[in-house]
C-alpha cells in the first residue's frame, strides 16, 4: 500500500458491523475504497451499516474468525485488514476464561496466517490501554513498560500485539496497533453510558455505580477515534506503528451519572455505590493516555472527555 494514500484500495473489516467497525466502514467506504465486511453478528448489527448494502464496491460476509476456510476466501484480492473483531467485555473474563483467548488471540492468529498465505502486508489493529495494567505514569505513553494487565481482556489483546508485531518483523508486514481509551458514541452497545441509561429507564429514582465512583478514565467519540486511525495510517509507514488513541482529560463515573440524569430530565436521583476503588475484577481505576505521539502527526482530539459522554448519552436517547 502506497504511503498517505488510504482510498482506492481493497480493504477487509473484521468486526465491521459492529460498534467501533461500522464507523471505520462508514469513513472507508466515504473514501471510495472497496470494503469488505467481516463479521459473525454476535455483536454486530446490519442496521449499523445497512446505507452500504448491495452498493457496488461494498461486500458484507457473515463470517466467524474461527472458521479459516471462510476467512481464506474473505482475503482474496485484499491490500489491508482493519481488524477490529474482538469480544470486548471486560468483565466476562473473569466468569469465562475461555472466551477472550478464541474471540481475540485465536482469532487474531487466524487472521495473520490468512495474511501470510495470501500475501497481505498491511493490518491496523485496534488494541486497548488496558495492556498498560495499572500504569504508573499518568498519562501513560506507548513506550511504558512493563505491560502488566490486571484483565484477562487487557492480557488477549497484549498477545495479539505480539502476534503482529512479531508477524510484521517475520514475513515483512506492516502493522498499525492502536491503543484505545474508553470510545464511546451512537451505536454503542455497551459500557457505562449504556448501563445508565438502562438503569434509569428501569428505575428513574436511583442509580447504582459500580465501584466508588471516583474512577477517573479518559472517554473519546468514536467518530474522532476513526479519523485518529485513518491519519495514522496515512502519516505514518515504519514496519510496526503504535498508537495511543484518547482525549487528553479524565471524568468520573459519578460525573457520568450526572450527565445521563440531566440529560434525560430526571432530579432528584439517588446515587448508591457498591465501593471499592474498581468496578469490577480487573477494572483499571485510573486511565488516561498520552496522545503525543499522534499529536506529533499533526492529529488531536477536538472533544473533552466530558462533550464525548454528552454528545452520546444525546445520540443514544435518540435511538442513533
Amino acid at each position: 500500500m502506497s504511503y498517505n494514500q488510504l482510498m482506492n484500495r481493497k480493504i477487509l473489516i473484521t468486526g465491521g458491523a459492529g460498534f467501533i467497525g461500522s464507523h471505520l466502514t462508514d469513513l472507508m467506504v466515504k473514501k471510495g475504497n472497496e470494503v469488505t465486511v467481516f463479521d459473525n453478528m454476535t455483536s454486530g448489527s446490519l442496521g449499523f451499516i445497512d446505507e452500504h448494502l448491495g452498493n457496488d464496491g461494498f461486500n458484507f460476509i457473515e463470517g466467524d474468525l474461527l472458521d479459516t476456510e471462510e476467512l481464506a476466501r474473505a482475503c482474496e484480492n485484499v491490500d489491508l485488514i482493519l481488524h477490529v473483531a474482538a469480544n470486548p467485555d471486560v468483565r466476562l473474563g473473569a466468569t469465562d476464561t475461555e472466551v477472550h483467548f478464541e474471540q481475540n488471540i485465536t482469532a487474531t492468529y487466524n487472521v495473520l496466517e490468512a495474511m501470510r498465505l495470501k500475501g497481505i502486508r498491511d493490518i491496523a489493529f485496534t488494541s486497548t490501554s488496558t495492556v498498560y495494567g495499572e500504569a504508573s505514569i499518568i498519562p501513560t505513553p506507548e513506550n511504558y513498560g512493563p505491560l502488566i494487565p490486571i484483565s484477562l481482556y487487557g492480557a488477549s489483546k497484549l498477545a495479539c500485539e505480539a502476534l503482529i508485531t512479531s508477524y510484521s518483523h517475520t514475513f515483512d508486514m506492516r502493522s498499525w496497533i492502536f491503543r484505545f481509551a474508553n470510545i464511546i458514541g451512537p451505536r454503542s452497545t455497551h459500557g457505562i453510558i449504556v448501563d445508565f441509561i438502562e438503569k434509569l429507564k428501569h428505575d428513574p429514582t436511583q442509580l447504582e455505580i459500580l465501584g466508588d465512583g471516583m474512577q477517573s478514565k479518559s472517554y473519546l467519540h468514536v467518530k474522532h477515534c476513526a479519523d485518529a486511525m485513518d491519519f495514522a495510517i496515512e502519516n505514518s509507514s515504519e514496519d510496526v506503528n503504535i498508537f495511543n488513541i484518547g482525549s487528553e482529560d479524565t471524568t468520573t463515573p459519578t460525573r457520568i451519572g450526572e450527565i445521563v440524569v440531566k440529560e434525560m430530565g430526571l432530579e432528584n436521583v439517588d446515587f448508591s455505590y457498591t465501593g471499592g476503588k474498581r468496578g469490577w475484577k480487573g477494572d483499571v481505576p485510573k486511565m488516561m493516555l498520552s496522545v503525543d505521539k499522534i499529536k506529533e502527526l499533526g492529529w488531536k482530539p477536538e472533544w473533552g472527555s466530558e462533550k464525548c459522554v454528552r454528545e452520546t448519552v444525546r445520540s443514544l436517547l435518540k435511538g442513533d
